[in-house]
């Protein structure tokens, strides 16, 4: 079984992080990421990821059904709850994007 956090910001390492909106049930998170960088393998059990690119692109991968997607400017995505997915950064600069989070009580199980 694998283990439940509240807070994945240590979890792993991205160049910025910051937060829009934060209330019961839901909140906006910007991130941005290297070149390198990955909000590794991981599920939520209860809320619903919304990606939304900024700048750069991203590449969305995910399993339950495995698919990749690639994100530029303008361009979003939605991961249903319980399904595992990876976010990495799509090209050679900085990537930002905004990640809505909802409805429900936000956590992060990571995976192997």
């Amino acid at each position: 079984m694998q283990h439940a956090v509240k807070d994945a910001s240590r979890i792993y390492e991205v160049e910025r992080r910051l937060y829009y909106a934060a209330r019961p049930g839901f909140r906006i998170a910007e991130l941005q990421i290297g070149p390198t960088q990955e909000v590794p393998w991981h599920y939520h059990n209860e809320v619903q990821d919304t990606f939304y690119v900024i700048s750069g692109k991203i590449r969305v991968t995910t399993s339950d059904p495995n698919e990749q997607v690639c994100l530029g400017v303008g361009q979003t995505f939605v991961v249903r709850p319980g399904r595992p997915h990876r976010v990495t950064n799509d090209g050679d600069s900085s990537a930002v994007f905004l990640v809505l989070q909802g409805l429900g009580n936000y956590d992060f199980v990571g995976l192997p």
